[in-house]
C-alpha cells in the first residue's frame, strides 16, 4: 500500500495536438470537453508555441490533490496521464537518490522523471496500464506510449503537414475537422471478418491506434517514428511442477489483487459466476477488502442468465451482492450511446450487457475489478482446445486432412446450422485442411467465407494475424493471437468504453504484465488437459470455493440478441440495413441482406452477421452521414 500523501490512479481522457497549426487551443478545448464522461472532476491543459496537451480526470485517490499536466521541476518536461502506475513508489525512491525533486505523492509524476534518468527507455520502467503524452520542450521532442497490454486507448492522426492530432477515443479526434472521414476499406473487410477493427488500423484512413507496447515519437520537424518497447514470448518454458505453478499464480495473483485495491472510492468487482470474476473475488477476500460489493446481471431468458450461479459464489465468499435483470427495451434506448461511444463499428454483442452492468455499478462503486484475461492466459474458449487439438491433426498428410474436410460437408446441413449442438465439430473438420493462421481466422470469424463472398462482393479478403513473439505449440500460437489482437481490440476496448462512458474505473489484476509473462511460458498442460480449459486458475479457484459451483459448460457474457433480432429489435434492423442509406453505400448486398433478415425471423441463425451489419449502418449514420464537414467521397469511397 501507499504511504500517506502518496496518490494513485488517474482514470481520465487525454488529447493533444502537436505542430504550429490555427486555431489549435480552440480545437484542443472542444475534444477534451467530448472527453468530460472519462474524467468528470477536473480538466488541465498545457500549452506551448508547439503542443497543447489535455487532460479529464475521474478522481478515484486523493481527490483534491495530483493535478495534471504533470512537470519536471526546470519546467521543460510536460505530462499528460491516462491511468495507473503500480509499484510507483519504488521506482520514485530510486529517482529521489539520483536526485529529482518531487511537487506531489502522485504515481503519474515519476513519468516525467523517469524520462529524465533513462531517457527514451523510461518506459520499460513502468509497470500499469496507462495511456500518456510526455513534451520535451527543450529537444522538442513528443513522447506518446500506451501500456503493454492494451488497457488504455490512444487513437492518433499524422497529418500531411507533419502535425499530430490524438485523442483517448476516436470520436473525440475528429472533432478536429482537418482529419478526413475516408472509411478504410481493408479496415472495413477486417471488421465483418472480426466484428472489430484491429490495430493498428481504425475504421478511417487517416487515423490509427497506437498498438499495445508502443511508443510513438513526433519531432519539431514533423518526423514521426514507432518503435515497440514490450512484446511477449511463450518460450522458453518454465520447468517447475504443477503444484509449484499453482502455488506461484496464487502469490502473484495476489499481488496484483493487492496492488488494484488501493481507493479512496467505493470499490466493487464485476461478478457473473464464471471462474475469473469468481477467482478476483475469492483474491481480493484473501487481500483483506473490507465489505466487497458485487455486481451480477441477467436476462430474463434462463439460457442466458448466469445470476443464480454469481449468487452462489457471492454468499460462500461473503461479498454484498446485488442483482439487475436487462430488459429488450433497455437495450433499444442505450443503442444510439453505444454507438457513439465506440467510436468505431462494434459487433461484440456482450458490449451490451457490459454498458448496462457498468451504468447500473456506478451509482454504488466507481472502481470495478474484473476478471478479463483469463481465458487468453489459459487456454478458455472452445477455439483454443480446437487449436491444440488441431496441432495433432497437423501431423497427418494433407490428403487425409482433407478427407476430414470433406467429409464435414457430408455430415448434412443439420450439422452447419449455427444452433446445431455439433456445429463446433462441423466447423472443426471443415477447417482443418487450412493452415493454422487462416484456419484460426475462420474459427474467429464473425462472417462465414461464402456469407462474405456473399454479402459483400465488393471488399477485399480480411487479412489474419500472424501470432508475435516466440509461441511454437498451435495452443501458444492461438493464445498469442488473441493477447495480441482480441484482447486489446475488442475484449479490452468493449470494457474501457463501457466503464469510462459511465465514469466507471475498471481494473484487471490478471493482466498485470509480469503475471501474463509468467503464465505464457508455463507449459501448455498446465493450461488444458485432456478436455479440462483454464486448468490452472479452476485449480486455484476450487481452494476458494467447492468446484460445483463453478464447474459446468462455459456460458458467455453476453445478451439475447438472437431473439431480440426477431422480435423488439426487427423493425430497427430491417429498417436501418434496408432503408435506402445502407442501400446507396453500396458496401452490402440488398438481396443478401434480404434473406439474412428473413431465414433468421424464420429461425435459421444469424445473429453475429445481422448485428455486425447492423452496428456497421448505425455507425455510418452516427459519423458520416450526420457529420456536416464530411467529405462526399466519404461513403461512395467503400
Amino acid at each position: 500500500m501507499p504511504e500517506a500523501g502518496a496518490t494513485i490512479g488517474r482514470m481520465c481522457g487525454i488529447a493533444g495536438l502537436a505542430g504550429k497549426t490555427t486555431g489549435r487551443r480552440a480545437v484542443l478545448e472542444r475534444i477534451s470537453a467530448d472527453l468530460i464522461h472519462r474524467g468528470p472532476d477536473e480538466s488541465g491543459v498545457f500549452d506551448d508555441d508547439w503542443v497543447s496537451l489535455a487532460i479529464r480526470r475521474l478522481s478515484i485517490i486523493d481527490v483534491v490533490g495530483g493535478h495534471q499536466p504533470y512537470r519536471n521541476e526546470q519546467d521543460t518536461v510536460h505530462v499528460v496521464f491516462n491511468g495507473e502506475i503500480y509499484g510507483f513508489l519504488k521506482l520514485r525512491e530510486r529517482l529521489e537518490r539520483a536526485g529529482h525533486g518531487f511537487a506531489s505523492g502522485t504515481d503519474g509524476e515519476v513519468i516525467a522523471h523517469a524520462y529524465e534518468e533513462y531517457g527514451t527507455d523510461f518506459v520499460s520502467e513502468l509497470d500499469g496500464m496507462f495511456a500518456f503524452a510526455l513534451w520535451d520542450a527543450e529537444r522538442g521532442r513528443l513522447i506518446v506510449a500506451r501500456d503493454r497490454l492494451g488497457k488504455k486507448p490512444l487513437f492518433y492522426c499524422h497529418h500531411d503537414d507533419g502535425t499530430l492530432s490524438f485523442a483517448s477515443e476516436l470520436g473525440a479526434l475528429l472533432l478536429d475537422e482537418r482529419i478526413e472521414r475516408e472509411v478504410d476499406t481493408s479496415a472495413l473487410a477486417e471488421y465483418l471478418q472480426y466484428g472489430y477493427v484491429p490495430s493498428p488500423r481504425t475504421i478511417l484512413r487517416s487515423v490509427r491506434k497506437l498498438e499495445p507496447g508502443t511508443m510513438l515519437t513526433w519531432e519539431r520537424s514533423g518526423g514521426l517514428e514507432l518503435r515497440r518497447y514490450w512484446e511477449l514470448d511463450f518460450e522458453p518454458k518454465l520447468s517447475l511442477s504443477y503444484a509449484e505453478a499453482l502455488d506461484e499464480f496464487e502469490a502473484r495473483s495476489l499481488t496484483a489483487v493487492r496492488d488494484r485495491l488501493i481507493s479512496d472510492v467505493p470499490l466493487g468487482v464485476f461478478l457473473s459466476g464464471g471462474v475469473d470474476s469468481s477467482y478476483i473475488l475469492a483474491q481480493m477476500i484473501a487481500a483483506g477488502a473490507p465489505d466487497v460489493q458485487t455486481f451480477a446481471i441477467g436476462f430474463p431468458e434462463s439460457r442466458y442468465d448466469e445470476r443464480s450461479y454469481a449468487r452462489k459464489i457471492a454468499e460462500v465468499l461473503g461479498s454484498t451482492h446485488h442483482e439487475a435483470v436487462v430488459e429488450p427495451t433497455d437495450l433499444v434506448s442505450m443503442l444510439p450511446e453505444l454507438v457513439h461511444h465506440y467510436g468505431e463499428p462494434f459487433a461484440d454483442p456482450s458490449a451490451v450487457p457490459t454498458f448496462y452492468l457498468a451504468r447500473w455499478a456506478r451509482e454504488q462503486i466507481t472502481v470495478a475489478l474484473t476478471g478479463e484475461g483469463g481465458d487468453e492466459l489459459f487456454g478458455g474458449y472452445y477455439r483454443h482446445q480446437a487449436a491444440r487439438v488441431a496441432g495433432y491433426a497437423d501431423r497427418l498428410p494433407a490428403a487425409v486432412r482433407g478427407l476430414a474436410g470433406s467429409g464435414a460437408g457430408r455430415l448434412g446441413s443439420e450439422l452447419a446450422h449455427p444452433m446445431s449442438a455439433r456445429h463446433k465439430l462441423y466447423r472443426f473438420l471443415k477447417s482443418i485442411e487450412l493452415e493454422p493462421g487462416e484456419r484460426y481466422a475462420e474459427w474467429t470469424a464473425v462472417l462465414s467465407p461464402e456469407e462474405r463472398a456473399a454479402l459483400t462482393p465488393g471488399l477485399p479478403r480480411a487479412a489474419r494475424f500472424a501470432p508475435p513473439g516466440r509461441a511454437h505449440s498451435t495452443l501458444d500460437r492461438a493464445l498469442a493471437v488473441d493477447l495480441a489482437r482480441s484482447l486489446p481490440d475488442q475484449l479490452l476496448v468493449k470494457m474501457d468504453i463501457a466503464t469510462m462512458a459511465n465514469s466507471l474505473e475498471a481494473r484487471a489484476p490478471l493482466l498485470y504484465y509480469r503475471l501474463v509473462e509468467w503464465a505464457a511460458r508455463l507449459p501448455v498442460a498446465f493450461k488444458q488437459r485432456g478436455r479440462t480449459r483454464k486448468r490452472l486458475i479452476s485449480d486455484a479457484l476450487a481452494r476458494h470455493v467447492p468446484m460445483e459451483l463453478f464447474k459446468r459448460p462455459k456460458m458467455g457474457f453476453t445478451a439475447p440478441i438472437p431473439a431480440w433480432l426477431r422480435n423488439e429489435l426487427y423493425e430497427l434492423t430491417t429498417d436501418t440495413l434496408l432503408g435506402e442509406a445502407s442501400r446507396s453505400r453500396g458496401i452490402v448486398d440488398g438481396a443478401s441482406i434480404e434473406r439474412l433478415i428473413s431465414e433468421h425471423k424464420n429461425g435459421i441463425e444469424h445473429t453475429r452477421g445481422l448485428w455486425s451489419l447492423l452496428m456497421l449502418e448505425l455507425w455510418f449514420q452516427e459519423f458520416i452521414d450526420r457529420n456536416p464537414a464530411r467529405r462526399e467521397h466519404s461513403a461512395s469511397s467503400v
